[in-house]
């Protein structure tokens, strides 16, 4: 990675959350549709990072999961059943520590976001 590849980390962590706040109860996306949406395609692992952070925990970080639907970061939450117990709470099935009909909760930020 070049060195103006690297996101400014307070703008980053703020894109982040602006975009996780925008995901619908009911719905889930993924590390990399965020860091696509936010213009660092190859940023996944430091949206992970954001959403790790404690300076972003007043989001529904819960929501985000890897590209397969699984509850990777589950881990960070207070124990390892919030995550699936929240998306549960708002509908969303979890089988196996990933979300059943994946491509039907799915929610794109690029194609879903309006910007009217």
């Amino acid at each position: 990675m070049k060195p103006e590849d690297k996101p400014d980390i307070k703008e980053f962590r703020e894109l982040v959350s602006e975009i996780v706040s925008m995901i619908p109860k009911g719905r889930a996306t993924s590390y990399g549709a965020i860091a696509r949406s936010i213009g660092y395609p190859s940023h996944s692992r430091m949206v992970g990072k954001a959403l790790a952070d404690s300076a972003v925990q007043n989001i529904p970080a819960h929501r985000v999961v890897n590209s397969q639907g699984e509850l990777s970061g589950k881990d960070a939450f207070k124990t390892p059943d919030t995550m699936q117990e929240l998306l549960e709470s708002e509908g969303v099935t979890v089988e196996n520590n990933r979300i059943k009909n994946w491509r039907k909760v799915f929610w794109d930020p690029v194609s879903e976001i309006r910007l009217d």
